[in-house]
């Protein structure tokens, strides 16, 4: 039992506590804050980047492309496109950060992949706005563009049109899309363990991509966590429950060249399907199938181009993305729309040398630029062997044949002997 003095003692000390308690509340209420925002930051148009983006758009306009990975035309145009969405209202506290600014500073962040508080610097934005800009400004590019820049196919003829274009410059017929998928590093989700972890040892989220012939992105996934079986990412997505469920509104094969299915094409990391074409494995190929894997390989090549392009403009990419999985989802949806959006409309974001291409004289590839830069993003793992349907054995069979007989190119089988494929 307590005695007296030690119940007393009890009480002193709790009255303690309590009086520290309301203390400390009373002292915060009573403090004042130093200043509301730094000097500087108030000085935006002064100490900020649009003096010398300004400098940069009037005298050297290369510089300013580089900076914001677009010329001036095309930024002019895009902030047009996105002005309306971006405006803010001014408070009796501050005036709204312009929409021009904060598309300024959400282009340079996906360009260099710095980190807000280095940002802040070079935009004269404090981190926390920032940390709230970005990503908003990042989902408002997506939301806006994408139904015109991103747009999935949804008709026979439009699958058609992009079968026209893969066998007019790849040789590949009945071809919708080159489809692979990488791993976009992220720091881990606050309690989600090893979720997110991978088999590179590093945390990430999966972005699957489906590419056409213009190295354009027709469908993208992104979100899934990267400890899922590389292999079986793919069937979590919309894509392939409506390819499974022959919803796609694909062409039959009374439509299809020499009747065969209509496909798309990918790299081993993928399982055959009667609609998905892979290459034979490389162990024990004979010189029919390495034919056949050299034709797949040529249509394909445009998802790798891709990637490679992304991530050569868009150097967050070879960061670890620091933001929950529903911001850095919308990071990597705004670069991949972004992408299309600068394909179509400026004219110096591909140069000749950008992307691989053909010799047209000895019709070996030759690597485009991004690909001494070291950009390139971790890819899927490769798929594990499988029990595979027959029909779609059967189906990787009928293309080897078309590739052998009606399909042949003339330089195949020399490449094939020369070791360049």
């Amino acid at each position: 039992m307590l005695t007296l003095k030690n119940k007393s003692r009890r009480r002193a000390v709790t009255y303690g506590i309590i009086y520290a308690y309301i203390s400390s509340v009373q002292n915060k209420k009573n403090k004042k804050r130093a200043c509301w925002t730094k000097k500087w930051l108030e000085e935006r148009s002064q100490f900020g980047h649009i003096p010398l983006l300004k400098e940069l758009r009037e005298n050297n306009p290369n510089d300013f492309k580089n900076y914001l990975r677009m010329d001036c035309t095309t930024f002019d145009n895009l902030l047009q496109v996105l002005e309306q969405y971006l405006v803010k209202e001014d408070t009796v506290m501050r005036m709204a950060i312009p929409p021009n600014e904060r598309l300024m500073a959400t282009l340079r962040f996906l360009a260099t992949g710095r980190s807000y508080e280095d940002l802040k610097f070079s935009t004269a934005i404090s981190p926390q706005a920032l940390g709230y800009i970005i990503p908003e400004t990042c989902k408002i590019i997506y939301e806006q563009l994408k139904n015109e820049y991103l747009k999935f196919p949804t008709t026979k003829e439009e699958w058609n049109s992009i079968a026209k274009d893969f066998e007019n410059k790849w040789h590949f017929i009945n071809c919708g899309g080159a489809l692979d998928g990488k791993h976009i590093r992220i720091t881990s989700p606050a309690g989600s363990g090893a979720l997110y972890y991978n088999y590179k040892h590093f945390y990430s989220i999966v972005l699957m991509a489906l590419v056409n012939a213009n190295y354009e992105f027709i469908y993208v996934d992104v979100g899934k966590n990267g400890r899922m079986s590389d292999a079986g990412v793919i069937e979590y997505t919309e894509f392939y429950r409506r390819l499974s469920e022959d919803a796609l509104n694909l062409p039959d094969n009374t439509e299809t060249t020499e009747h065969l299915n209509y496909v798309f094409v990918c790299d081993e990391a993928f399982a055959l399907h009667r609609h998905i074409l892979k290459p034979y494995p490389q162990k024990d190929l004979n010189f029919e199938k390495r034919i056949y894997n050299y034709r797949l390989s040529r249509a394909r090549n445009v998802v790798e181009n891709a990637f490679g392009l992304i991530a050569s403009r868009f150097r967050i990419l070879h960061t670890c993305i620091n933001l929950n999985v529903s911001k850095a989802k919308y990071i990597i949806l705004a670069i991949c729309v972004l992408h299309n959006y600068l394909r179509r409309h400026s004219s110096s974001y591909i140069t000749s040398s950008t992307l691989d291409k053909e010799n047209s004289e000895t019709h070996e590839i030759e690597g485009g630029d991004w690909r001494q830069q070291n950009y390139e993003i971790t890819s899927l793992k490769q798929n594990i062997v499988r029990n595979v349907p027959l029909e779609a054995k059967q189906n990787r069979e009928n293309y080897l044949r078309y590739f052998l007989g009606k399909g042949k190119i003339a330089w195949q089988e020399e490449m094939i002997k020369k070791g360049k494929a």
